[in-house]
């Protein structure tokens, strides 16, 4: 499975953390940065983890910041993608549930790194339901 991340510097310890964890699983990562913890715009790091996704070049996509707000709006504006924001174990697993979200954003000043470690396999290790999801998730994208 590859794996698409990307973060600001509030998320760079996080990152390095969850990276290790799927690389240590022989899961494939594609890093889009930020690798520091300088002041950096979070959309110069989304856009790239969002296209993987819209493309289909990954499986899935994890971003993180701090309350993983801006991530999520930002990911969000690209069709084919759902950025759900996953803080807790069962909020992760309904988002992929019930929403079939494809990018999992963690607030990095929310969270601790091995809750979002957590937050990881549980949004990995969940299937999308489908059923009366299905008809609802199709609703999500405009069609302008």
């Amino acid at each position: 499975m590859t794996i698409s991340i990307g973060n600001d510097h509030a998320g760079t310890d996080y990152k390095q953390a969850i990276q290790a964890h799927l690389e240590a699983k022989g899961f494939i990562v594609n890093n889009h940065g930020t690798n520091a913890n300088d002041s950096v715009d979070y959309p110069d790091y989304v856009h790239p983890v969002a296209n993987d996704v819209a493309n289909g070049s990954v499986d899935f996509g994890i971003l993180i910041c701090g309350s993983a707000n801006g991530v999520a709006m930002t990911a969000n504006k690209h069709q084919k993608v759902r950025a759900g924001i996953c803080w807790t174990k069962k909020i992760t697993e309904l988002t992929r549930q019930h929403n079939n979200a494809n990018i999992c954003c963690i607030p990095a000043r929310f969270t601790a790194i091995q809750q979002a470690i957590q937050i990881v396999d549980a949004f990995l290790n969940t299937e999308f339901e489908g059923g009366r999801h299905q008809n609802r998730v199709d609703k999500i994208p405009l069609s302008c």
